[in-house]
Protein backbone atom coordinates (compact mmCIF):
# COMPACT_ATOMS: atom_id res chain seq x y z
CA UNK A 1 0.00 0.00 0.00
CA UNK A 2 1.13 3.12 -0.92
CA UNK A 3 2.08 5.91 2.27
CA UNK A 4 3.17 9.24 2.49
CA UNK A 5 6.97 8.68 2.34
CA UNK A 6 9.41 11.35 5.04
CA UNK A 7 8.18 12.84 8.19
CA UNK A 8 3.98 13.27 9.08
CA UNK A 9 4.94 14.34 12.48
CA UNK A 10 2.44 17.98 11.77
CA UNK A 11 -0.84 16.74 9.68
CA UNK A 12 -3.28 19.72 8.64
CA UNK A 13 -6.78 18.32 8.05
CA UNK A 14 -9.08 20.87 6.30
CA UNK A 15 -12.44 20.23 6.79
CA UNK A 16 -14.02 19.54 9.90
CA UNK A 17 -17.01 16.91 8.82
CA UNK A 18 -17.65 13.09 9.87
CA UNK A 19 -14.51 12.25 7.27
CA UNK A 20 -12.14 14.79 8.61
CA UNK A 21 -12.82 14.70 12.13
CA UNK A 22 -12.48 10.58 11.66
CA UNK A 23 -9.34 10.93 10.15
CA UNK A 24 -8.05 13.91 12.58
CA UNK A 25 -8.56 11.20 15.27
CA UNK A 26 -7.14 8.16 14.28
CA UNK A 27 -3.92 10.54 13.66
CA UNK A 28 -3.98 12.15 16.84
CA UNK A 29 -4.46 8.56 18.20
CA UNK A 30 -1.44 7.53 16.84
CA UNK A 31 0.43 10.21 17.74
CA UNK A 32 0.46 12.75 15.06
CA UNK A 33 0.49 16.57 15.58
CA UNK A 34 -3.12 17.46 13.97
CA UNK A 35 -4.60 20.54 13.30
CA UNK A 36 -8.10 20.99 11.75
CA UNK A 37 -9.44 24.11 9.87
CA UNK A 38 -12.90 24.75 9.07
CA UNK A 39 -14.21 27.41 7.09
CA UNK A 40 -17.72 27.05 9.16
CA UNK A 41 -18.16 28.53 12.91
CA UNK A 42 -18.82 24.86 13.92
CA UNK A 43 -18.21 20.89 13.21
CA UNK A 44 -20.42 18.57 10.65
CA UNK A 45 -20.04 19.62 6.53
CA UNK A 46 -22.32 17.68 5.10
CA UNK A 47 -23.90 16.79 8.15
CA UNK A 48 -24.86 20.42 9.16
CA UNK A 49 -27.48 22.57 11.44
CA UNK A 50 -29.59 25.25 11.41
CA UNK A 51 -31.93 27.14 14.33
CA UNK A 52 -35.21 28.52 12.74
CA UNK A 53 -38.01 29.90 14.95
CA UNK A 54 -37.20 27.30 18.34
CA UNK A 55 -36.62 23.81 15.85
CA UNK A 56 -33.52 22.30 15.94
CA UNK A 57 -32.70 21.55 12.22
CA UNK A 58 -30.11 18.57 10.42
CA UNK A 59 -29.45 20.02 6.51
CA UNK A 60 -28.02 16.97 6.04
CA UNK A 61 -27.78 13.28 6.21
CA UNK A 62 -30.73 11.60 9.12
CA UNK A 63 -30.21 7.92 8.54
CA UNK A 64 -27.45 6.61 10.86
CA UNK A 65 -26.26 2.95 10.75
CA UNK A 66 -23.36 0.88 11.48
CA UNK A 67 -22.18 3.06 14.58
CA UNK A 68 -19.27 0.33 15.29
CA UNK A 69 -17.68 2.52 12.82
CA UNK A 70 -18.05 5.51 15.32
CA UNK A 71 -16.65 3.37 17.94
CA UNK A 72 -13.45 2.23 15.67
CA UNK A 73 -12.91 6.30 15.75
CA UNK A 74 -13.91 7.15 19.48
CA UNK A 75 -11.49 4.23 20.66
CA UNK A 76 -8.44 5.64 18.56
CA UNK A 77 -8.68 8.61 20.91
CA UNK A 78 -8.81 6.09 24.12
CA UNK A 79 -12.94 6.96 24.53
CA UNK A 80 -16.13 5.09 24.10
CA UNK A 81 -18.86 6.57 22.11
CA UNK A 82 -21.00 6.43 24.98
CA UNK A 83 -19.15 8.55 27.09
CA UNK A 84 -19.68 11.78 24.46
CA UNK A 85 -22.92 10.45 22.81
CA UNK A 86 -26.03 8.77 23.17
CA UNK A 87 -27.47 6.55 20.63
CA UNK A 88 -30.51 4.98 20.02
CA UNK A 89 -31.88 2.41 18.19
CA UNK A 90 -34.99 3.52 15.37
CA UNK A 91 -37.32 0.05 15.11
CA UNK A 92 -38.94 0.39 12.81
CA UNK A 93 -36.03 1.49 10.79
CA UNK A 94 -38.66 2.22 8.36
CA UNK A 95 -42.50 2.37 7.74
CA UNK A 96 -43.15 1.92 3.93
CA UNK A 97 -46.30 3.08 2.75
CA UNK A 98 -47.08 2.27 -1.08
CA UNK A 99 -49.76 3.43 -3.77
CA UNK A 100 -51.70 0.63 -2.97
CA UNK A 101 -52.85 1.59 0.44
CA UNK A 102 -50.69 -1.01 1.83
CA UNK A 103 -47.20 -0.98 4.72
CA UNK A 104 -45.26 -2.12 6.14
CA UNK A 105 -42.62 -1.66 9.36
CA UNK A 106 -38.94 -2.68 8.48
CA UNK A 107 -37.40 -4.31 11.22
CA UNK A 108 -33.67 -5.39 11.74
CA UNK A 109 -35.13 -8.57 14.18
CA UNK A 110 -35.83 -11.22 11.58
CA UNK A 111 -38.55 -12.74 13.51
CA UNK A 112 -40.25 -9.62 13.57
CA UNK A 113 -39.43 -8.60 9.98
CA UNK A 114 -40.43 -12.22 8.83
CA UNK A 115 -43.61 -12.22 10.69
CA UNK A 116 -44.47 -8.44 9.41
CA UNK A 117 -44.08 -9.42 5.45
CA UNK A 118 -46.02 -12.74 6.10
CA UNK A 119 -48.96 -10.29 6.98
CA UNK A 120 -47.75 -8.31 3.95
CA UNK A 121 -47.42 -10.31 1.33
CA UNK A 122 -47.74 -14.11 2.50
CA UNK A 123 -45.43 -16.71 4.23
CA UNK A 124 -43.84 -17.54 1.04
CA UNK A 125 -41.95 -14.18 0.40
CA UNK A 126 -41.30 -13.76 4.20
CA UNK A 127 -39.00 -17.27 3.45
CA UNK A 128 -37.58 -15.75 0.25
CA UNK A 129 -36.80 -12.37 2.60
CA UNK A 130 -34.57 -14.75 4.92
CA UNK A 131 -32.93 -16.20 2.34
CA UNK A 132 -32.12 -12.35 0.97
CA UNK A 133 -31.07 -11.99 4.11
CA UNK A 134 -28.71 -14.48 4.38
CA UNK A 135 -27.54 -13.55 1.09
CA UNK A 136 -27.13 -9.97 1.54
CA UNK A 137 -24.90 -10.89 5.16
CA UNK A 138 -22.73 -13.28 3.02
CA UNK A 139 -21.96 -10.00 0.38
CA UNK A 140 -21.61 -7.75 3.08
CA UNK A 141 -18.82 -9.94 5.02
CA UNK A 142 -17.09 -10.45 1.74
CA UNK A 143 -17.23 -6.73 0.61
CA UNK A 144 -16.63 -4.98 3.79
CA UNK A 145 -12.47 -6.00 4.64
CA UNK A 146 -12.09 -6.73 1.30
CA UNK A 147 -13.31 -3.97 -0.91
CA UNK A 148 -14.93 -1.37 1.27
CA UNK A 149 -12.34 -0.73 4.07
CA UNK A 150 -9.53 -1.26 2.04
CA UNK A 151 -7.28 1.14 0.10
CA UNK A 152 -6.05 0.18 -3.42
CA UNK A 153 -3.40 1.41 -5.32
CA UNK A 154 -4.77 0.15 -9.41
CA UNK A 155 -7.34 -2.11 -10.40
CA UNK A 156 -4.75 -4.75 -10.17
CA UNK A 157 -5.63 -4.84 -6.58
CA UNK A 158 -9.03 -6.49 -6.77
CA UNK A 159 -7.76 -9.17 -7.84
CA UNK A 160 -7.60 -11.81 -4.41
CA UNK A 161 -9.42 -14.21 -2.96
CA UNK A 162 -12.22 -11.98 -2.21
CA UNK A 163 -12.79 -11.14 -5.59
CA UNK A 164 -13.90 -14.55 -6.47
CA UNK A 165 -15.99 -14.96 -4.00
CA UNK A 166 -17.83 -11.90 -4.49
CA UNK A 167 -17.75 -13.25 -8.05
CA UNK A 168 -19.44 -16.64 -6.63
CA UNK A 169 -21.75 -14.76 -4.49
CA UNK A 170 -23.35 -13.00 -7.71
CA UNK A 171 -21.55 -9.60 -6.92
CA UNK A 172 -21.46 -9.05 -10.39
CA UNK A 173 -25.04 -9.22 -11.33
CA UNK A 174 -27.73 -6.49 -11.27
CA UNK A 175 -29.14 -5.16 -7.88
CA UNK A 176 -32.70 -5.87 -8.88
CA UNK A 177 -32.47 -9.08 -10.60
CA UNK A 178 -30.43 -10.69 -7.32
CA UNK A 179 -33.29 -9.21 -4.89
CA UNK A 180 -35.71 -10.73 -7.34
CA UNK A 181 -34.25 -14.55 -6.87
CA UNK A 182 -35.44 -14.13 -3.47
CA UNK A 183 -38.46 -11.84 -3.26
CA UNK A 184 -40.61 -12.00 -5.94
CA UNK A 185 -43.56 -9.14 -4.74
CA UNK A 186 -42.48 -6.24 -6.61
CA UNK A 187 -43.51 -3.77 -4.16
CA UNK A 188 -41.31 -5.39 -1.50
CA UNK A 189 -38.50 -5.83 -3.38
CA UNK A 190 -38.13 -1.65 -3.45
CA UNK A 191 -37.41 -2.31 0.32
CA UNK A 192 -34.43 -3.49 -0.56
CA UNK A 193 -33.37 -1.68 -3.71
CA UNK A 194 -34.41 2.07 -2.95
CA UNK A 195 -30.77 2.67 -1.76
CA UNK A 196 -29.93 3.08 -5.14
CA UNK A 197 -31.27 6.31 -5.11
CA UNK A 198 -28.76 7.87 -3.18
CA UNK A 199 -26.07 5.73 -5.14
CA UNK A 200 -26.93 7.24 -7.71
CA UNK A 201 -27.63 4.27 -10.09
CA UNK A 202 -31.20 2.53 -11.28
CA UNK A 203 -31.39 -0.89 -9.16
CA UNK A 204 -31.88 -2.34 -13.12
CA UNK A 205 -28.62 -1.19 -13.83
CA UNK A 206 -26.81 -1.58 -10.73
CA UNK A 207 -23.74 -3.90 -9.67
CA UNK A 208 -25.85 -6.64 -7.03
CA UNK A 209 -22.67 -5.94 -5.38
CA UNK A 210 -23.98 -2.33 -4.50
CA UNK A 211 -26.88 -4.23 -2.41
CA UNK A 212 -25.04 -4.43 0.75
CA UNK A 213 -26.23 -0.77 1.02
CA UNK A 214 -29.29 -2.01 2.10
CA UNK A 215 -27.26 -4.71 4.40
CA UNK A 216 -26.43 -1.69 6.32
CA UNK A 217 -29.92 -0.51 7.08
CA UNK A 218 -32.45 -3.17 7.02
CA UNK A 219 -30.42 -5.78 8.72
CA UNK A 220 -27.23 -4.21 10.56
CA UNK A 221 -30.20 -1.31 11.76
CA UNK A 222 -30.69 2.60 12.25
CA UNK A 223 -29.85 4.30 15.07
CA UNK A 224 -29.98 7.73 15.90
CA UNK A 225 -28.10 10.14 18.47
CA UNK A 226 -30.45 12.55 20.82
CA UNK A 227 -29.62 16.07 20.47
CA UNK A 228 -30.28 14.97 16.52
CA UNK A 229 -27.47 14.23 13.76
CA UNK A 230 -25.42 17.50 14.81
CA UNK A 231 -24.50 15.34 18.38
CA UNK A 232 -22.77 12.85 16.41
CA UNK A 233 -19.94 15.54 15.06
CA UNK A 234 -19.62 17.86 18.06
CA UNK A 235 -19.00 14.77 20.04
CA UNK A 236 -16.32 14.02 17.66
CA UNK A 237 -15.13 17.20 17.96
CA UNK A 238 -14.69 17.44 21.51
CA UNK A 239 -13.14 14.00 21.79
CA UNK A 240 -10.66 14.91 19.39
CA UNK A 241 -9.86 18.22 21.08
CA UNK A 242 -9.49 15.98 24.26
CA UNK A 243 -6.92 14.13 22.69
CA UNK A 244 -4.86 17.25 21.57
CA UNK A 245 -6.43 17.98 18.20
CA UNK A 246 -6.40 21.87 17.71
CA UNK A 247 -9.17 23.17 15.44
CA UNK A 248 -9.91 26.02 14.49
CA UNK A 249 -13.23 26.99 13.11
CA UNK A 250 -13.88 29.96 10.84
CA UNK A 251 -10.55 29.15 8.86
CA UNK A 252 -11.14 28.47 4.97
CA UNK A 253 -8.23 27.50 3.73
CA UNK A 254 -7.10 29.69 0.10
CA UNK A 255 -4.01 28.39 -1.05
CA UNK A 256 -1.72 25.53 -0.40
CA UNK A 257 2.24 26.29 -0.60
CA UNK A 258 4.24 23.33 -2.48
CA UNK A 259 7.63 22.60 -3.10
CA UNK A 260 7.75 20.47 -5.67
CA UNK A 261 5.93 17.34 -5.20
CA UNK A 262 5.14 17.91 -1.66
CA UNK A 263 2.86 20.52 0.27
CA UNK A 264 4.68 22.43 3.16
CA UNK A 265 1.95 24.66 4.15
CA UNK A 266 -1.25 25.96 3.87
CA UNK A 267 -2.43 29.43 4.02
CA UNK A 268 -5.80 30.92 5.29
CA UNK A 269 -7.93 33.91 3.34
CA UNK A 270 -6.97 35.94 6.87
CA UNK A 271 -3.53 35.16 5.41
CA UNK A 272 -2.11 32.69 8.22
CA UNK A 273 0.77 30.51 7.50
CA UNK A 274 0.22 26.71 8.68
CA UNK A 275 3.00 24.50 8.36
CA UNK A 276 2.35 20.63 7.52
CA UNK A 277 4.39 17.42 6.93
CA UNK A 278 1.52 16.05 5.21
CA UNK A 279 -2.08 17.21 4.01
CA UNK A 280 -5.42 15.87 3.97
CA UNK A 281 -8.49 17.27 2.19
CA UNK A 282 -11.53 16.61 2.83
CA UNK A 283 -13.34 19.43 0.21
CA UNK A 284 -14.99 18.74 -2.80
CA UNK A 285 -13.03 17.11 -5.53
CA UNK A 286 -13.05 19.86 -7.49
CA UNK A 287 -12.43 22.36 -4.76
CA UNK A 288 -9.87 20.06 -4.08
CA UNK A 289 -7.73 20.11 -7.59
CA UNK A 290 -8.35 23.74 -7.55
CA UNK A 291 -6.02 24.04 -4.66
CA UNK A 292 -3.26 22.24 -5.43
CA UNK A 293 -3.45 23.51 -9.23
CA UNK A 294 -4.11 19.51 -10.42
CA UNK A 295 -5.58 18.26 -13.09
CA UNK A 296 -7.67 14.87 -13.23
CA UNK A 297 -5.87 12.73 -15.43
CA UNK A 298 -9.06 10.38 -15.69
CA UNK A 299 -10.13 10.20 -19.44
CA UNK A 300 -13.59 11.18 -18.83
CA UNK A 301 -15.26 13.70 -16.73
CA UNK A 302 -16.72 12.51 -13.09
CA UNK A 303 -20.20 11.88 -13.33
CA UNK A 304 -22.17 13.81 -10.25
CA UNK A 305 -24.69 11.97 -8.54
CA UNK A 306 -28.52 12.78 -8.53
CA UNK A 307 -29.66 15.20 -6.39
CA UNK A 308 -32.48 15.98 -3.82
CA UNK A 309 -34.81 18.84 -2.52
CA UNK A 310 -35.48 19.33 1.19
CA UNK A 311 -38.56 20.57 2.78
CA UNK A 312 -38.12 21.52 6.87
CA UNK A 313 -41.08 21.37 8.63
CA UNK A 314 -43.06 22.03 11.73
CA UNK A 315 -46.15 20.08 12.73
CA UNK A 316 -48.63 19.91 15.14
CA UNK A 317 -47.47 16.84 17.22
CA UNK A 318 -47.72 13.89 15.40
CA UNK A 319 -47.39 11.02 17.53
CA UNK A 320 -48.41 7.58 15.13
CA UNK A 321 -45.74 9.18 12.74
CA UNK A 322 -42.45 6.58 12.93
CA UNK A 323 -38.78 8.00 12.95
CA UNK A 324 -38.59 7.31 9.00
CA UNK A 325 -41.45 6.79 6.89
CA UNK A 326 -40.81 5.66 2.91
CA UNK A 327 -43.81 6.78 1.13
CA UNK A 328 -43.48 5.01 -2.47
CA UNK A 329 -45.26 5.91 -5.81
CA UNK A 330 -46.93 4.02 -7.79
CA UNK A 331 -43.99 3.99 -10.77
CA UNK A 332 -40.63 2.80 -9.99
CA UNK A 333 -38.45 2.21 -13.19
CA UNK A 334 -40.03 5.95 -14.18
CA UNK A 335 -38.73 7.09 -11.01
CA UNK A 336 -35.21 6.76 -11.85
CA UNK A 337 -35.60 7.29 -15.74
CA UNK A 338 -37.18 10.87 -15.04
CA UNK A 339 -34.00 12.29 -12.21
CA UNK A 340 -30.91 9.88 -14.16
CA UNK A 341 -31.91 9.63 -17.72
CA UNK A 342 -34.29 13.15 -18.21
CA UNK A 343 -33.41 14.97 -15.88
CA UNK A 344 -36.80 15.65 -14.38
CA UNK A 345 -38.65 15.81 -11.10
CA UNK A 346 -40.30 12.56 -10.42
CA UNK A 347 -43.57 11.93 -12.16
CA UNK A 348 -44.91 9.66 -9.35
CA UNK A 349 -42.09 10.95 -6.29
CA UNK A 350 -41.13 8.33 -3.70
CA UNK A 351 -40.50 10.62 -0.32
CA UNK A 352 -38.35 9.58 2.63
CA UNK A 353 -39.88 11.36 5.51
CA UNK A 354 -37.99 11.51 8.71
CA UNK A 355 -39.55 12.91 12.06
CA UNK A 356 -36.67 13.48 14.42
CA UNK A 357 -38.73 14.95 17.28
CA UNK A 358 -39.72 11.04 17.42
CA UNK A 359 -36.20 10.39 19.11
CA UNK A 360 -35.91 13.78 20.78
CA UNK A 361 -38.83 16.02 21.20
CA UNK A 362 -36.68 19.08 22.41
CA UNK A 363 -36.19 19.07 18.62
CA UNK A 364 -39.19 21.02 18.86
CA UNK A 365 -41.15 23.72 20.78
CA UNK A 366 -43.69 21.95 22.84
CA UNK A 367 -46.62 20.15 20.85
CA UNK A 368 -45.25 20.45 17.51
CA UNK A 369 -42.83 18.14 15.80
CA UNK A 370 -40.05 18.66 12.76
CA UNK A 371 -39.78 16.44 9.93
CA UNK A 372 -37.78 16.37 6.86
CA UNK A 373 -38.78 15.81 3.80
CA UNK A 374 -36.48 14.13 0.85
CA UNK A 375 -37.47 14.19 -2.68
CA UNK A 376 -34.85 13.26 -4.90
CA UNK A 377 -34.42 15.00 -8.04
CA UNK A 378 -32.05 15.37 -11.22
CA UNK A 379 -28.86 17.65 -10.62
CA UNK A 380 -27.76 20.83 -12.03
CA UNK A 381 -25.88 18.83 -14.71
CA UNK A 382 -28.59 16.75 -16.17
CA UNK A 383 -31.80 18.80 -15.36
CA UNK A 384 -31.91 22.54 -16.43
CA UNK A 385 -34.65 23.93 -13.73
CA UNK A 386 -34.46 27.19 -13.08
CA UNK A 387 -34.91 25.95 -8.92
CA UNK A 388 -35.31 29.60 -7.07
CA UNK A 389 -38.25 30.24 -9.46
CA UNK A 390 -39.18 26.70 -9.49
CA UNK A 391 -38.87 25.82 -5.69
CA UNK A 392 -41.91 27.20 -3.97
CA UNK A 393 -44.34 25.09 -6.66
CA UNK A 394 -42.54 22.31 -6.03
CA UNK A 395 -42.68 22.49 -2.56
CA UNK A 396 -46.45 22.39 -2.64
CA UNK A 397 -46.50 19.57 -5.04
CA UNK A 398 -44.21 17.62 -2.76
CA UNK A 399 -46.43 18.67 0.50
CA UNK A 400 -49.63 17.55 -1.32
CA UNK A 401 -48.44 13.76 -2.64
CA UNK A 402 -46.83 13.45 1.03
CA UNK A 403 -50.48 14.35 2.48
CA UNK A 404 -51.85 11.63 0.06
CA UNK A 405 -49.82 9.26 1.42
CA UNK A 406 -50.47 9.32 4.83
CA UNK A 407 -53.36 8.18 6.38
CA UNK A 408 -54.08 12.12 7.52
CA UNK A 409 -53.22 15.29 6.32
CA UNK A 410 -50.14 16.64 8.16
CA UNK A 411 -51.64 19.03 10.61
CA UNK A 412 -51.17 22.81 10.77
CA UNK A 413 -47.84 22.48 8.49
CA UNK A 414 -44.86 25.43 8.94
CA UNK A 415 -42.54 25.57 5.77
CA UNK A 416 -39.36 26.13 7.85
CA UNK A 417 -36.91 26.01 4.71
CA UNK A 418 -36.58 24.63 1.45
CA UNK A 419 -33.12 23.72 -0.18
CA UNK A 420 -33.01 22.95 -4.16
CA UNK A 421 -29.54 21.46 -6.09
CA UNK A 422 -28.98 25.00 -6.88
CA UNK A 423 -28.84 25.80 -3.05
CA UNK A 424 -26.30 22.97 -2.91
CA UNK A 425 -24.27 24.13 -5.41
CA UNK A 426 -24.26 27.78 -3.55
CA UNK A 427 -22.40 25.75 -0.98
CA UNK A 428 -19.66 24.38 -3.14
CA UNK A 429 -21.25 21.01 -4.67
CA UNK A 430 -20.70 19.12 -7.94
CA UNK A 431 -23.64 19.63 -9.96
CA UNK A 432 -25.72 20.71 -6.88
CA UNK A 433 -25.60 16.98 -5.57
CA UNK A 434 -24.83 16.49 -2.09
CA UNK A 435 -24.10 12.70 -2.46
CA UNK A 436 -21.24 13.89 -4.62
CA UNK A 437 -20.35 11.42 -7.16
CA UNK A 438 -22.30 8.14 -8.17
CA UNK A 439 -21.56 4.96 -7.23
CA UNK A 440 -21.36 3.74 -11.39
CA UNK A 441 -19.07 1.07 -12.16
CA UNK A 442 -16.30 3.29 -13.05
CA UNK A 443 -16.49 5.34 -10.11
CA UNK A 444 -16.49 2.68 -7.44
CA UNK A 445 -13.82 0.99 -5.68
CA UNK A 446 -10.01 1.43 -7.68
CA UNK A 447 -11.89 3.03 -10.30
CA UNK A 448 -13.11 5.92 -7.89
CA UNK A 449 -11.13 9.40 -7.67
CA UNK A 450 -7.97 7.74 -5.48
CA UNK A 451 -7.27 9.41 -2.02
CA UNK A 452 -3.84 9.74 -3.03
CA UNK A 453 -2.89 12.25 -6.19
CA UNK A 454 -0.31 11.06 -8.32
CA UNK A 455 2.87 14.01 -8.17
CA UNK A 456 1.75 14.64 -4.79
CA UNK A 457 3.14 12.31 -2.59
CA UNK A 458 2.19 13.64 0.99
CA UNK A 459 -1.15 15.06 0.08
CA UNK A 460 -4.09 12.67 1.22
CA UNK A 461 -8.07 12.63 0.22
CA UNK A 462 -11.26 11.67 2.40
CA UNK A 463 -15.00 12.43 2.14
CA UNK A 464 -17.69 11.06 -0.16
CA UNK A 465 -15.80 12.56 -3.03
CA UNK A 466 -12.93 9.59 -2.91
CA UNK A 467 -12.67 5.69 -1.53
CA UNK A 468 -14.82 3.95 -0.75
CA UNK A 469 -18.18 5.95 -1.57
CA UNK A 470 -21.09 8.16 -0.21
CA UNK A 471 -22.98 8.07 2.98
CA UNK A 472 -22.36 8.06 6.44
CA UNK A 473 -20.13 4.47 6.93
CA UNK A 474 -17.97 5.18 3.63
CA UNK A 475 -17.32 8.76 4.90
CA UNK A 476 -16.09 7.35 8.40
CA UNK A 477 -13.92 4.84 6.13
CA UNK A 478 -12.80 7.28 4.66
CA UNK A 479 -10.93 8.92 7.58
CA UNK A 480 -9.45 5.50 8.88
CA UNK A 481 -8.08 5.29 5.33
CA UNK A 482 -7.00 8.91 4.90
CA UNK A 483 -4.88 8.08 7.80
CA UNK A 484 -3.21 4.62 7.27
CA UNK A 485 -2.13 6.43 4.11
CA UNK A 486 -0.23 8.60 6.13
CA UNK A 487 0.91 6.66 9.08
CA UNK A 488 0.45 3.06 7.42
CA UNK A 489 -1.95 0.47 8.98
CA UNK A 490 0.54 -1.23 11.92
CA UNK A 491 0.62 1.97 13.86
CA UNK A 492 -0.94 1.27 17.12
CA UNK A 493 -3.79 3.59 18.23
CA UNK A 494 -3.99 5.18 21.44
CA UNK A 495 -6.29 2.47 23.08
CA UNK A 496 -3.91 -0.21 22.08
CA UNK A 497 -0.87 1.52 24.25
CA UNK A 498 -0.46 0.34 27.64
Amino acid sequence: MRTVPGRTDRVVVVGAGLAGLTTAMHLAGRGREVTLLERDDVPGGRAGRADIAGYHLDTGPTVLTMPELLDDAFAAVGERTADRLTLDRVDPAYRARFADGRALDVHHDPGLMAAAITEFAGPAQAGGYLRLRTWLSRLYEAEFDGFIASNFDSPLSLVSPALAKLVALGGFRRWDRAVADHITDPDLRRIFTFQSLYAGVAPSKALAAYAVIAYMDTISGVWFPRGGMRAVPDAMAAAATAAGVKIRYGATVSAVERDGGRVRAVRTADGERVPADALVLTTELHTTYDLLGHRSRRPVKVDPAPSAVILHLGVDAVPDLPHHSLLFGGAWDETFRDIITDGRVMTDPSLLLTRPTAGDPALAPPGRDLLYLLAPAPNLDRGRINWDRFAPAYAEEVLAVTDARLPEPLPNPELLRVVTPADWARQGMLAGSPFALGHTFAQTGPFRPANMIRGLDNVVLAGSSTVPGVGIPPVLISGRLAADRITGTTQPTRSDRP
